[in-house]
């Protein structure tokens, strides 16, 4: 594993650059699970991830004369921006390589600190089998985002804050993409606090690290799709797998529907902005995918916070259908005047609150005469639903919910 005393000297450097980030008590989360849970808030970091520190570490081993050619990188996003921002601090030239679906958020976050922005491929690994090729012929510095001895112990700089801040964590659940992560902060624990649990976490879209740990040999899969972008990895590097073999206790998965009902959660409930791939290791916690003794000291890094607007928005809708909080259906109303006003005015008694109406006259489906309103309601949970769709039979409405 990356030794302690390279773990220590990216710390020296990193000193003054990133945040020293808050390991704070989550109470409602320590609730559900019967332990003591705290979560590092890496989504308040400099540029919104944890991926500035391996970044900046990273560029500031090079030697000057390395340095001054210039670097490139390829990432979904957050290491994009951790190797801008340290390319901008020295004053150098950086090209990022981002897979044409990298949110828009990420891609105008790079751009803003000055770095060019290439967009190229499907996912992460057609981006960076690009930049690899564009840096041979542009003699470029290659930055590895988790395949990198120095990236590696600038992740792990977390732990050494988080064994600062709170030296009785009885297991540690880190989110994994590449594993660079896990590695660095795993290496430190098992250093310092070795009989710490670390517990990694996947998407269930990008499981490769998921069956090559438990099959004890890297395996092979087509391809991945998920909301966490910052975990969608493909392949798994050699050198980071050995590293979580090495260190790692326990690898667990969750699928996209939990990583959004945790993003979902933390915004509500613990009023954090948190993207997928953070979120993962809350999913995790929520959905009871490993055990946790009563009294546990848990800790989870929230590894990133730059989610997309419109992503979030998208969970944000689905989430209040799922909870009961909001309703939509379509009825066939007599299209003559009063029939609109007689619905809404049953819907305001029930207490309903109308947030949007689509009337359509025109469809061929329709008969002469007959008017197709969609009606989309703020509910107040799923007995007032209940209570709606009683009253909308009662009253001669036939409806299809949507």
């Amino acid at each position: 594993m990356i030794p302690l005393a390279k773990i220590m000297d990216a710390s020296r450097r990193l000193k003054g650059v990133v945040e020293h980030t808050k390991l704070a008590f989550a109470p409602k989360l320590s609730q559900i699970r019967g332990a003591k849970v705290y979560v590092k808030q890496e989504n308040l970091q400099n540029t919104g991830s944890f991926k500035l520190r391996g970044a900046f570490n990273k560029i500031s081993s090079l030697t000057k004369e390395e340095r001054e050619k210039g670097v490139i990188a390829s990432s979904a996003g957050n290491h994009a921006q951790g190797v801008a921002y340290s390319a901008k601090y020295y004053g150098i030239k950086a090209v990022i390589v981002m897979p044409e679906s990298t949110p828009l958020l990420k891609v105008m976050g790079v751009r803003e600190l000055g770095a060019e922005a290439v967009l190229y491929g499907n996912n992460y690994d057609e981006a960076y089998a690009y930049a690899i090729e564009y840096a041979q012929k542009n003699n470029l510095h290659f930055i590895h985002p988790f395949a990198d001895d120095e990236v590696i112990a600038g992740q792990g700089t977390i732990a050494l804050e988080m064994i600062e801040d709170q030296n009785n964590l009885t297991t540690l659940v880190v989110p994994i993409g590449g594993g660079g992560l896990i590695a660095g902060v795993a290496a430190a624990y098992k250093q310092m606090l070795p009989s710490v649990r670390i517990i990694g976490v996947v998407a269930q879209g990008a499981p490769g690290m998921y069956h090559s740990f438990y099959k004890r040999a890297i395996q092979k899969i087509k391809s991945v799709r998920t909301i966490a972008d910052g975990i969608a990895v493909r392949d798994v590097n050699e050198k980071n797998f050995d590293y979580v073999l090495e260190s790692v206790d326990e690898i667990v998965m969750v699928d996209d529907e939990e990583i959004a009902n945790a993003i979902l959660y933390l915004l509500e409930k613990q009023k954090l902005v948190v993207e997928g791939a953070g979120a993962s290791v809350v999913a995790a916690l929520l959905h009871h995918k490993f055990k946790i003794n009563e009294n546990e000291s848990v800790g989870l890094i929230l590894s990133g916070g730059n989610i997309d607007v419109t992503m979030l928005g998208v969970i944000i809708e689905k989430g209040l259908v799922r909870s009961h909080r909001k309703m939509r259906f379509s009825v066939v109303l007599v299209d003559k005047p009063g029939s609109l006003q007689s619905l809404s005015n049953l819907l305001s008694k029930l207490g309903a609150n109308i947030v949007k109406i689509d009337f359509d006259r025109t469809s061929t489906s329709l008969g002469y005469g007959d008017a197709n309103v969609v009606v989309m309601l703020e509910t107040k949970g799923k007995e007032h639903q209940e209570e709606i769709r009683t009253e909308l039979y009662k009253n001669g409405y036939e409806f299809i919910e949507m």
